[in-house]
């Protein structure tokens, strides 16, 4: 396994100040859900905003910050990922608060599945479509998660975030810049928490629609098995899963790594892949939907970090070798 220069000497005197647990080469596969990864140069798990607002403040400039959430959207390669790697805790930051006027405030690392349950619950309608979403509002709100025609845009009235500086601020909906599956908020920001608007309903009709869309996930996806979910964006007028078939990929496997039989745009680790096989067999199928229709499938899944040398994952299988965050 890769192992990382120790960077806690660069963070002295103030570091003993932070709250929060630091874990030099912390192994990041097990909090990924498709337990692949190498490790953090520094892991950082903050007690607190506070605490993260001092860690950010202090932390040098030079110093590269990733933050991670659930790991449902999320590929780490084998090489790991240089710098501090920020996850934040459910115990600092895992409340939910439901308003008047219909809206509910949530913390980033609370699931969105136990969103959607607590609005629903209190009578607010809107949010129901996040139990089809297996992971955290901090992923929500970063990449605009949606399903069944609602996204997080769609529902989101301002976040709160700790800049890279150590700021805390609020950024409003159009702050964020969102677009399908992505945002353009302020660089570096780690946001905390989410404000969300619903509107009125009946508590049993929007639970009794909760579990329609639990029994369509479980029907027709691969909700059991080791995936990141949704695997490539779908192009404007198309299905990613159906030119997937069509090209011949359901089921396509490579080393221990699979396009689901059960739904060809859901990469699955059949036991113990590694990176580079789960992310070598999701640029195979983007090679035969590109050879076939002439389209190139974008990736929904995030990945991150470095290749093992030597491992590296061609774009298309027959293009450059990728480099850095995709």
């Amino acid at each position: 396994m890769t192992e990382w220069p120790d960077l806690m000497p660069r963070l002295q005197p103030w570091v003993g100040e932070v709250r929060g647990q630091l874990i030099p080469n912390q192994s990041l596969a097990e909090m990924t859900t498709l337990r692949v990864g190498g490790p953090a140069q520094l892991f950082f798990r903050p007690v607190d905003e506070d605490d993260l607002s001092f860690f950010l403040k202090n932390l040098p400039d030079d110093i590269r910050v990733t933050v991670i959430g659930l790991g449902s959207n999320l590929l780490i390669r084998d090489g790991g990922l240089d710098g501090v790697v920020i996850r934040l805790p459910a115990k600092g930051f895992g409340t939910i608060e439901i308003l008047d006027g219909h809206r509910v405030r949530a913390g980033a690392a609370v699931p969105d599945v136990k969103v959607a349950t607590a609005a629903a619950e209190a009578g607010i309608d809107g949010l129901w479509f996040y139990r089809g979403i297996p992971g955290g509002i901090g992923g929500a709100l970063y990449m605009n998660a949606g399903c069944y025609k609602t996204e997080t845009t769609d529902r989101m009235v301002e976040l709160r975030a700790v800049l890279r500086n150590g700021e805390i601020v609020t950024l409003s909906h159009a702050d964020m810049g969102y677009r399908y599956r992505k945002s353009n908020g302020p660089r570096g920001a780690v946001f905390v928490s989410g404000l969300y608007q619903g509107f009125a309903g009946d508590a049993a009709t929007i639970l009794e629609e909760m579990r329609t869309v639990t029994e369509r996930r479980e029907s027709t996806q691969p909700t059991r098995a080791k995936t990141a979910g949704s695997t490539f964006k779908n192009p404007e007028g198309h299905s990613s899963w159906k030119l997937i078939d069509e090209a011949g990929g359901r089921g396509m496997t490579f080393g221990r790594a699979q396009m689901s039989e059960l739904h060809s745009n859901f990469l699955i680790n059949m036991g113990e892949a590694d990176a580079f096989e789960v992310e070598t067999v999701g640029e195979m199928a983007r090679q035969r939907v590109r050879d076939k229709h002439g389209i190139e499938l974008r990736w929904e899944v995030r990945r991150i970090g470095h290749f093992v040398p030597g491992r590296e994952v061609r774009e298309f299988m027959d293009g450059e070798p990728f480099t850095g965050a995709v």
